[in-house]
């Protein structure tokens, strides 16, 4: 409770003041009817010339103003007054309540937003990004709606509720037992449809995930779909996601539509009962026809704010539903944690030391990704990773800035155990560009500031000609204002891997990690990466991971991977004579056999 009430605090004065604007709006609903009913007793008695008994409020101004005329008057006049105050505390309510609803949303939904930007890949991997989507937008929204009618209904209807029955059950108790017979079948009735619609709605909840997995998921990858003219299986899974989410949706919505004809049925059921025995009463003149009128008009509202309760309960479910996701993600455990750290310690020389690390996935089970890794990479050398896919490269490397933290073992750099650097230290020495190369909306210019956002002009044009990106770039008529697309997709496969090396380099970082990001590259331009780094990364330490003995041939050191180990280290001409696991990539990618590799 405590969770939600904080984001209620900083908006206090808009959830007071929105239900007491509704309280304004209640009580003139309950004064209302008594005003209809003593004009139509008073009006009844002057016409017939028979004795009524009046409010004696009414009384009171026929005997000041000795006229019939001004009675009348006088309780118009309170009507409209009563209806123009009606009106502001509406407005007033609904104003106040959209402000402390939409606000509430917001810091919430930012919340979501921040934690979501501290979880490490291992978090991520827990939800899908269409349900952190849809937990972002559709669930906070739905709590964004309860909030909103809570404040507008939760003293107005009970209010009215209460208000109606006190002056009915004052009115007229004998004729009141009507509602010992209708509210509890209401009450009952109502409580069994909210029981049944809430895990409806909880399973409509996630198979609006399912649908905004496939949407996202379909238009992020359309070139592909549309390469591999795969149209027609996307439209058939989209038309199954889309049915399973009606299915579910009019499964939930079908509470809602039982909902109506009962709250109608008890309404016209409880107005007739009134009538037949109320109307016995006018004729016995126990009961006037004001009086009736006006009973009639608080059994309406006692029963319409019971379908407002209803309707209240009903968009509780749907939040308690959503709360439960929101909360999942704001109570996610952050597995890397950035807790006391020494703030003034920084990467300084760029010298790596993994000791002994293993690492899982899934922390249950038996076989590790990577198994008593031992490695140490000198500051400013250039060390290759090679080895089949899956082997654990990437995790590798994925342990220097923190992305998974290793369950066995350690990782330093400069002789310091990466969790005593804060990760915004960590992480900002070191540039990385992983498998997949992500591009922004927006200019080239503001994707390649991403590495260093103060960076002038001439940063950012050095560093795209150090990543052999400048001359195609130049090439754009807008050159680096050229906009792109989202996810890059107006730039070709080499460009786009070009553009990110570039933006690492801009951080002009201690260590620069490069994951299989020069595959799309010819071998010419990339001979030619390598060779400015030389100049441009002298006293950085570079890690390239690749798939093509030819871009790591050149390394200082070669590691090869296998399974989850080191199965080799040394020099291309040193694992040509030791490691096997490199002879078979070697002959592999070429087609004359050279044992020696002297001709590699």
């Amino acid at each position: 409770m405590k969770r939600w009430l904080k984001y209620a605090k900083p908006y206090a004065p808009f959830f007071i003041l929105g239900p007491l604007c509704m309280i304004i709006e209640v009580v003139g609903e309950v004064l209302m009817p008594r005003f209809l009913g003593n004009m139509i007793d008073y009006l009844t008695s002057v016409t017939t010339q028979k004795e009524v008994d009046v409010a004696p409020w009414v009384q009171s101004l026929a005997n000041m103003f000795g006229s019939n005329t001004p009675v009348v008057l006088t309780i118009m006049a309170a009507m409209v007054i009563t209806a123009a105050l009606m009106m502001l505390g509406g407005v007033g309510g609904a104003y106040f309540g959209a402000k402390a609803s939409v606000n509430y949303a917001s810091d919430l939904r930012a919340d979501m937003f921040r934690q979501v930007q501290r979880f490490s890949f291992s978090n991520v991997d827990h939800f899908s990004t269409g349900s952190l989507v849809t937990r972002m937008t559709n669930d906070v929204t739905q709590i964004q709606n309860f909030i909103n009618m809570m404040l507008r209904m939760a003293l107005r209807s009970p209010g009215m509720f209460i208000g109606a029955l006190i002056m009915s059950v004052s009115m007229n108790p004998k004729l009141s037992i009507v509602f010992a017979v209708t509210l509890p079948s209401l009450i009952l009735v109502m409580g069994i449809l909210i029981r049944i619609g809430f895990p409806r709605f909880s399973a409509m909840q996630k198979k609006i995930d399912a649908l905004n997995s496939d949407v996202q998921e379909n238009i992020t990858n359309v070139r592909v779909v549309k390469s591999f003219v795969r149209e027609d299986h996307e439209r058939e899974k989209f038309g199954a996601a889309n049915n399973a989410l009606r299915k579910a949706g009019f499964s939930a919505m079908k509470v809602m539509i039982f909902m109506s004809p009962v709250i109608s049925f008890f309404t016209y059921a409880t107005t007739l009962s009134i009538y037949w025995f109320g109307a016995k009463q006018v004729v016995e003149s126990t009961l006037t026809a004001g009086e009736l009128a006006t009973f009639v008009t608080y059994a309406t509202q006692i029963l319409m704010s019971l379908m407002m309760m209803s309707m209240l309960f009903v968009m509780l479910s749907r939040a308690l539903a959503s709360g439960k996701r929101i909360a999942e993600v704001l109570d996610e455990k952050i597995d890397i944690s950035d807790e006391n750290p020494d703030s003034t310690l920084t990467v300084s020389r760029g010298e790596i030391e993994f000791k002994d690390v293993t690492f899982r996935y899934h922390k249950g089970s038996e076989d590790a990704v990577l198994s008593s890794v031992d490695l140490k990479i000198p500051a400013g050398t250039t060390v290759g990773i090679i080895g089949s896919t899956g082997c654990g490269k990437t995790t590798l490397v994925s342990m220097i800035p923190r992305l998974y933290d290793v369950d066995g073992g350690e990782v330093l750099i400069d002789g310091e155990n990466v969790k005593n650097y804060s990760l915004y230290n960590l992480r900002e020495s070191v540039g990385m560009v992983l498998q997949k190369n992500v591009l922004f909306s927006g200019t080239i210019a503001e994707n390649l500031r991403w590495g260093d956002e103060n960076a002038d002009d001439q940063e950012v044009k050095r560093a795209a000609e150090t990543a052999q990106a400048d001359k195609f770039v130049s090439s754009f008529p807008d050159g680096y204002e050229t906009m792109l697309d989202q996810g890059g997709t107006n730039v070709s496969g080499g460009q786009k891997q070009r553009l990110c090396i570039a933006r690492a380099l801009l951080k002009k970082p201690k260590i620069l990690i490069l994951d299989d990001s020069t595959s799309a590259v010819d071998t010419a331009t990339e001979k030619m990466i390598r060779a400015s780094f030389k100049n441009e990364l002298a006293d950085s330490t570079k890690i390239i991971i690749a798939q093509r003995i030819s871009s790591v041939k050149d390394a200082d050191e070669i590691i090869v991977m296998n399974d989850g180990k080191i199965v080799g280290r040394g020099t291309h001409d040193d694992l040509m004579q030791t490691s096997e696991e490199y002879r078979e990539i070697y002959y592999s990618q070429n087609e004359r056999s050279d044992e020696n590799g002297k001709n590699a």
